[in-house]
C-alpha cells in the first residue's frame, strides 16, 4: 500500500491511497482542477479512482468533490448524516453514485480495505478512516477536538499514521481570530493542538508505528518546526520510542503533495 497527502490544512485537504491497483481519494477540498493536477503529478488520472470517500462536509474537505465525481463518474461515499449536508453543497450527483457508508463500516476495494470510525468535530457525523492491505495499516485522524479512547484503540496499531497537529495553543490565544472561533477550535469538537497530538501519540504509538505525518496545520497559528518540536518533546518526556528509535515525524503541506510513501518499506 502507498499513499500521498495531496494537500493538508484549512485551505484544502485531500489524500490518495493505492493498493493492488485500486485507488481511493479521501476528501477533495481544493478545486477539481487542482486535484486533477496533483493526481497527475502522482502519475494518476481521475478516471483510475475507485471512489471518493468523505470525512465530513466542511468546505475544505469537499470543495472539488462534486465536479470530480461528475467528470469521472465516480461513486461518492459518506455516512447518512453527512449526506444530508452534502446534498446542499455538491450539486447533482447521480443516484447510483451516492453511496452510504455508515460509520464503523468496512468496505473492500479488491485487496484494499477501508474502515470508517467516529471522531469528535463540529460536523454532522465526522469520521476518520483506516486503510488495510494484508498486514499493512494506514490510519487517518484529522479534524478532531480530542482523541477518545475509542479512536486510540482504532488507530493505535497503524504502521503509518496521519495525525492532526493543528495549532499552538499560545499562538491561537494571541492570534487575530474572534474569541468565538478560538473557543470552537480549542473545544472538544474543534481541532487538535500540537501538545494534544503529542500526548495522544505517546499513548498509542506501538512498536508497529514507523512514521507519523503531522497534518492540518494552521497557517495562522502554527509552524511546521514548532509542531514537530512540540510533539517530539512530549514523546521524549514520556520516553516513547519505536524499536529504541524516536518516532519519525513528517511534514504535510497546504500547497503541495507529499511524496509517495510505501508502508512496506523498512
Amino acid at each position: 500500500m502507498k499513499f500521498s497527502i495531496l494537500a493538508s490544512g484549512s485551505t484544502g485537504n485531500s489524500m490518495v491511497v493505492e493498493a493492488a491497483g485500486r485507488k481511493v481519494l479521501v476528501d477533495a477540498g481544493l478545486s477539481a482542477k487542482k486535484i486533477d493536477q496533483l493526481l497527475q503529478d502522482r502519475g494518476i488520472s481521475g478516471k483510475e479512482l475507485d471512489a471518493i470517500m468523505i470525512t465530513h462536509e466542511h468546505a475544505d474537505h469537499i470543495k472539488g468533490v462534486g465536479a470530480l465525481a461528475r467528470k469521472y463518474d465516480l461513486p461518492v461515499m459518506a455516512n447518512e448524516k453527512t449526506w444530508t449536508q452534502l446534498d446542499k453543497q455538491l450539486g447533482q450527483i447521480a443516484e447510483d453514485r451516492r453511496v452510504v457508508m455508515q460509520t464503523g463500516e468496512m468496505r473492500d476495494f479488491g485487496e484494499l480495505k477501508v474502515e470508517s470510525y467516529a471522531i469528535s468535530h463540529d460536523a454532522a457525523e465526522p469520521v476518520g478512516y483506516c486503510f488495510y492491505h494484508g498486514e499493512e495499516k494506514l490510519g487517518l485522524a484529522t479534524d478532531l477536538g480530542y482523541v477518545s479512547s475509542k479512536v486510540k484503540e482504532t488507530i493505535e496499531d497503524s504502521d503509518v499514521l496521519v495525525l492532526e497537529s493543528n495549532h499552538d495553543v499560545q499562538m491561537l490565544r494571541m492570534g487575530h481570530y474572534p474569541w468565538n472561533i478560538k473557543r470552537r477550535i480549542l473545544s472538544d469538537v474543534g481541532h487538535l493542538s500540537n501538545e494534544a497530538a503529542g500526548e495522544a501519540l505517546s499513548e498509542m504509538a506501538s512498536g508497529k508505528t514507523k512514521r507519523v505525518y503531522l497534518a492540518h496545520l494552521s497557517r495562522d497559528h502554527n509552524l511546521m518546526d514548532l509542531a514537530r518540536m512540540t510533539v517530539q518533546q512530549v514523546l521524549e518526556e514520556r520516553n516513547v520510542t519505536v524499536g529504541g528509535q524516536p518516532v519519525e515525524l513528517l511534514d504535510t503541506f497546504f500547497d503541495r503533495a507529499t511524496k509517495w510513501d510505501t508502508l512496506s518499506r523498512d
